[in-house]
């Protein structure tokens, strides 16, 4: 039975539980015209103003990162390196900027639509992993900074992929060296192809 996220989901107090729960979670796309899908594979929680890899760290509250301080339910993308656009869910309560960054993904649906963003012929084991490939897949881009989890461009939900917690793997998050002993907190989760596969088949 396929659930829609709501909008309690998305106001959890522990934002790397809910990065944890994601994995597994469906993400839906209706992005001009066109319906797409997939599985999240893989994310990395970043936990607000205590989190020295957030970009609300301190509480830094900048043009780009005022979105981060609303309530939980909402889409944060931006431009990283001047080239891929980065797809983030806003969490917890109004004015505490907590949000999980969406890794990768497993294509469902619009398969034929997400081959041609990604300028592909075929489906291949690598072709949703990495942030910005998520984004290319699913047509997500700057003009779905700040927009509503809860309405029907981009969408979250629960289609009961139970995935074994053994499957899912704990690490350090990627690229951020610059925060130093937070660089190490475990708070990056991801599912291995195999425990996807196995959970998709049941």
């Amino acid at each position: 039975m396929s659930t829609v996220l709501n909008k309690k989901y998305y106001l959890s107090k522990d934002v790397v539980k809910l990065a944890k729960d994601l994995i597994g979670k469906v993400i839906h796309t209706n992005i001009d015209g066109v319906l797409t899908s997939a599985i999240i594979t893989e994310t990395e929680a970043y936990a607000g103003i205590t989190d020295k890899a957030s970009h609300a760290y301190g509480g830094r509250r900048t043009q780009r990162t005022e979105v981060m301080y609303s309530e939980g339910g909402i889409a944060y993308v931006y431009l990283c390196y001047g080239m891929h656009y980065l797809f983030n869910i806003v969490t917890n309560k109004k004015d505490i900027p907590h949000a999980v960054l969406i890794r990768g993904i497993y294509p469902l649906k619009g398969i034929e639509t997400m081959l041609q963003r990604a300028h592909k012929n075929k489906l291949t084991k690598d072709i949703g992993k990495g942030p910005g490939k998520v984004t290319k897949l699913l047509g997500i881009d700057k003009r779905h900074n700040a927009i509503s989890l809860l309405d029907n461009t981009i969408w979250l939900s629960d289609e009961n992929i139970n995935i074994k917690k053994n499957a899912i793997i704990v690490s350090k998050r990627i690229g951020i060296d610059y925060a130093g002993e937070d660089a190490l907190l475990p708070y990056r989760f991801s599912v291995n192809d195999e425990g996807l596969i196995n959970s998709i088949n049941k």
